[in-house]
């Protein structure tokens, strides 16, 4: 007869087991739907719950809010490490205002409408602040699914905004709950206060650990490539911890040591790369299965109506009115405002920032629970599944050559001076039609592969490239323009 602890850990990884291979497997019978993969974690994490299916009851939120943090700063780290700094330089500015002043004045419109619908006024504020924030990878996972690509400016500010919109959403929703445990006069001058110092912490600490791991990283010498991911897994770790003790914000903090890291050359930089993308999928399902298990179907018919009034409050006026005041001092045509005041998504932490109350012992924390969760599935829903239509309808799609069928990357320890690029042949470009003889490439660059379909082929001089064709080229830095010039813009993997 088995032991308890045995047979108890074998059901815990069987269980887990079976609930991410159903996620997996199902993100792709709906990849067509239009519909964000948290959606479907969060379904597939209430149908296994108490309530559900599945039978497993779970009401632990202190976990749940443990884990979720956990998962999060792994998600913000790699979406540093994966943010471009051109990007950053096109829009910090617009997706800075988004993340202080657009959260703040998301938070009272939503807190007044709930105000209106019943709510005193420190509750609703609560729950204004808690749906605060967005999640751009409800947007680009939508994207993706559906082969569209959005415009780089529009795209870039979507993405950064809500890598650092999280730290106002989480000073919100730390005063606000403080002032419901503690009633009195709400001191207002202390939320912008408490918001910079936070902040400015979080900005110089992530800035700092970033740095100081990218130098170490460039001077370790370890004794296997596995342990260059385990170093970067520690910064974000770090990057997280040190400035919230320091009274900063965590959350801004590990992403800006992800952009840090990301800047620039690693010592096996793609496979580090590859091993937290895996990391932020894992996270990413396993915080949404467990959020979703938080849920009792039971409870939320009781307040479905008010979710249903402030998602619609929230996709109709309070995102959109928002959007449009804080966006008005930069040149953004109207479609590009209207587009990102529609697709402000909300995930996974407006759920763990509910959490919060609950643990804190506020009165009514549950019921505030439910209707946050209401609102994050509503609008999954509405606007989430408009979002490719709103793309094309818009005029902001933007035209790219497929991505390439293969990712080529060299791995080593000490970063090379040479580039590793590749191209997609498009019927316009004049090389279309032409032999690698006959490419006027300079001395330091050369044709390592090209794919033609399924097909790998090994170039020679004689090989003729055709419209539809991927070419791998190595590239001297210094003759990057010069190649560019014959084959177009890189693509990008």
């Amino acid at each position: 007869m088995l032991t308890p602890e045995p047979a108890a850990t074998a059901v815990l990884l069987a269980t887990f087991g079976a609930l991410l291979a159903l996620s997996v497997v199902a993100s792709r019978a709906i990849e067509h739907f239009s519909v964000p993969l948290a959606l479907l974690f969060l379904c597939i994490g209430m149908l296994a719950g108490s309530e559900g299916v599945g039978g497993l009851a779970f009401d632990d939120y202190h976990f749940a809010y443990r884990a979720g943090t956990v998962a999060l700063a792994l998600i913000l780290f790699d979406g540093g490490l994966n943010t471009p700094i051109k990007a950053l330089r096109d829009a910090a500015a617009p997706a800075a205002i988004l993340a202080t002043v657009g959260v703040a004045g998301i938070a009272v419109v939503v807190g007044f409408a709930a105000h209106v619908l019943g709510a005193p006024w420190p509750s609703g504020l609560l729950l204004g602040a808690l749906v605060s924030s967005t999640d751009a990878a409800a947007v680009f996972s939508t994207l993706r699914a559906s082969g569209i690509q959005l415009k780089r400016r529009v795209g870039a500010t979507l993405e950064l905004e809500s890598g650092v919109n999280d730290p106002m959403a989480v000073i919100l929703t730390t005063e606000l709950t403080r002032n419901m445990l503690e009633p009195g006069p709400l001191v207002l001058w202390r939320v912008p206060l408490d918001a910079a110092v936070q902040l400015a912490v979080g900005l110089l600490a992530g800035w700092l650990l970033g740095a100081a791991g990218r130098a170490l990283m460039g001077r370790l010498r370890l004794p296997s490539s596995g342990l260059y991911t385990a170093f970067t897994v520690a910064i974000a770790c770090l990057a997280f911890g040190v400035p919230t003790l320091l009274y900063g914000s965590g959350f801004l903090a590990v992403y800006v040591a992800g952009v840090m890291l990301g800047k620039g050359p690693l010592p096996f930089q793609s496979g580090v790369l590859r091993v937290h993308d895996a990391l932020a999928w894992l996270s990413q399902i396993a915080m949404f299965l467990l959020l979703g298990l938080l849920v009792f179907p039971s409870d939320l018919p009781g307040v479905v109506w008010i979710g249903l009034a402030l998602t619609a409050v929230l996709a109709f006026v309070a995102r959109p009115l928002v959007v449009t005041l804080c966006l008005l001092p930069f040149r953004f045509t109207g479609a590009e405002v209207g587009y990102m005041g529609w697709v402000g998504l909300r995930g996974a932490v407006p759920i763990i920032l509910a959490t919060y109350p609950v643990l804190a012992g506020v009165p009514g924390a549950d019921r505030l629970f439910d209707i946050v969760f209401i609102i994050v599935v509503l609008s999954a829903l509405v606007p989430g599944s408009t979002v490719a239509f709103a793309t094309r309808r818009l005029g902001l799609e933007r035209k790219e050559p497929p991505s390439p069928p293969a990712v080529l990357a060299i791995e080593s320890r000490q970063p090379l001076t040479g580039e590793l690029l590749s191209f997609y042949i498009d019927e316009r470009l004049a090389v279309s039609g032409a032999s690698l003889d006959e490419l006027a490439l300079p001395d330091g660059a050369a044709v390592t592969l090209v794919i033609r379909g399924n097909e790998m082929i090994p170039p020679r001089g004689s090989t003729v490239l055709t419209p539809g064709d991927h070419v791998y080229v190595v590239s001297r830095p210094e003759d990057r323009a010069w190649v560019q010039l014959l084959l177009g813009r890189p693509e990008e993997p």
